[in-house]
C-alpha cells in the first residue's frame, strides 16, 4: 500500500489594518527610511494595536477565511497546530483558543514553539501525521504579534517586526510525488546568548525588578544573528538542493524566511536562482516571525502552478534552521 502525499490545498491570511511606515517609526527613534531600506528592506509593517487582542485573534482570521475559501467541512479537521511565539497565555495554548472560536468539534489541537522557524517545522509535522495515515485533514497556522515583545525605544530591533497570521489546509492524497517531499530540520543551541527574551519564562520569571528595566523585549545580537542565518538558510537549501536534484532550471520558488532582504539575496544567489524565482513581501510586512512564510504563499497564491517545485527556508532563535521540498498540488489562480 503506498503512502499518503500530504498537499496544501488552500491558504487563508490576515494582517491587521494599522500599518506602521518607516516615516512613523522615525518620530519614535532614530532612525530614517534609507536608514531601514538600506540595512533590512523594509518600509512599513501591520500592528495589531487593538487592546486585548491577541495573537489567537490573527490565527482565527486567517483561519476562518481557509475554511470559507476551500469549503472544507469544519466537523473533518483532525488537527490544529499553531506556530508561535507570542502566545495569548503561558496557558492554555494559543491553538486551542481557536479551535473553540472556529467550533472544530473533532480536532486535536497544540501550539508549535520554533521561533521563525516554527510553521517549516509545523508544516513537515504535520505532512509526517498524514503519510502515517493517522489523520486525513491538518490546519497549520503560522502566527504572532510581535508588536507584543519588541520594544519601540530600540532603534535596532523596532523596525524589523510586523503583526500577522496566515493558515494552510493539509490534507492527504494518493497521488504520488506532489506535496511535501523532503525537509532538512536543525537546532543547534548556539543562538541564545544572541536572541532572545530575557525575563519572562521559568528561569527569571515576572517582577517588578525585570519589568523596571525592560527585560520583557525581545533583544537580538544583529550582526551575529545575521552570519548564521546566511550560513544555515543558505547550507540548508544547498542541501534540500542537491539531494533532490533541484537546480536554477528546475527551482519554480524559492519561499525563505522574510527577516532581511540582504539574507534572503544571499540565499538566492547560493543556489543560483534569480530574485525573480523569490518570493518576497518584507517590504510590505517586515519580519512577522512564524508567519512569514505562510504570508508569502497567501500573497503569491495566485502565481502557483500545480507542480512548481518550491523550497521553504527559515532560521530563527535557538538557533533553529532547515528548508523543505514542497511540489505545489494545485493552480492557485
Amino acid at each position: 500500500m503506498s503512502r499518503n502525499s500530504a498537499i496544501i490545498t488552500g491558504v487563508g491570511g490576515y494582517v491587521p489594518d494599522y500599518v506602521l511606515t518607516n516615516e512613523e517609526l522615525s518620530r519614535m527613534v532614530d532612525t530614517n527610511d534609507e536608514w531601514i531600506m538600506t540595512r533590512v528592506g523594509i518600509k512599513e509593517r501591520h500592528i495589531l494595536s487593538e487592546e486585548g487582542l491577541g495573537t489567537s485573534y490573527m490565527a482565527r482570521k486567517a483561519a476562518k477565511q481557509l475554511l470559507k475559501k476551500t469549503g472544507v467541512d469544519p466537523d473533518t479537521i483532525d488537527a490544529l497546530i499553531v506556530a508561535t511565539s507570542t502566545a495569548d497565555y503561558k496557558f492554555p495554548s494559543t491553538a486551542s483558543i481557536v479551535v473553540g472560536k472556529l467550533g472544530l468539534k473533532n480536532a486535536f489541537a497544540y501550539d508549535f514553539w520554533g521561533a521563525c522557524c516554527g510553521f517549516l517545522f509545523a508544516l513537515d509535522q504535520a505532512a509526517m501525521m498524514i503519510q502515517s495515515g493517522r489523520v486525513k485533514k491538518v490546519i497549520v497556522i503560522g502566527a504572532d504579534k510581535m508588536s507584543s515583545v519588541v520594544d519601540y525605544k530600540d532603534r535596532q530591533t523596532c523596525p524589523l517586526f510586523g503583526d500577522g497570521a496566515a493558515a494552510v489546509l493539509v490534507e492527504a492524497t494518493e497521488e504520488e510525488n506532489t506535496g511535501v517531499i523532503d525537509s532538512y530540520l536543525r537546532c543547534d543551541g548556539k543562538g541564545l546568548p544572541f536572541l532572545h527574551m530575557k525575563a519572562g519564562g521559568s528561569v527569571s520569571p515576572p517582577s517588578h525588578f525585570t519589568v523596571d528595566h525592560r527585560l520583557h523585549y525581545l533583544y537580538q545580537e544583529g550582526r551575529t544573528v545575521f552570519r548564521y542565518a546566511v550560513t544555515n538558510m543558505s547550507d540548508d537549501c544547498a542541501i534540500i538542493a542537491e539531494r533532490n536534484g533541484l537546480n536554477k532550471d528546475n527551482i519554480r520558488y524559492v519561499v525563505p524566511h522574510q527577516a532581511n532582504m540582504r539574507i534572503i539575496e544571499a540565499v538566492a544567489k547560493r543556489l543560483d536562482v534569480t530574485m525573480d524565482q523569490v518570493l518576497v513581501n518584507i517590504e510590505r510586512y517586515g519580519n512577522t516571525s512564524a508567519a512569514t512564510i505562510p504570508l508569502a504563499l497567501w500573497d503569491y497564491e495566485n502565481l502557483l502552478k500545480k507542480g512548481d517545485n518550491i523550497i521553504l527556508t527559515a532560521f530563527g532563535a535557538g538557533f533553529v534552521h532547515g528548508a523543505l521540498y514542497y511540489k505545489w498540488a494545485y493552480d492557485g489562480a
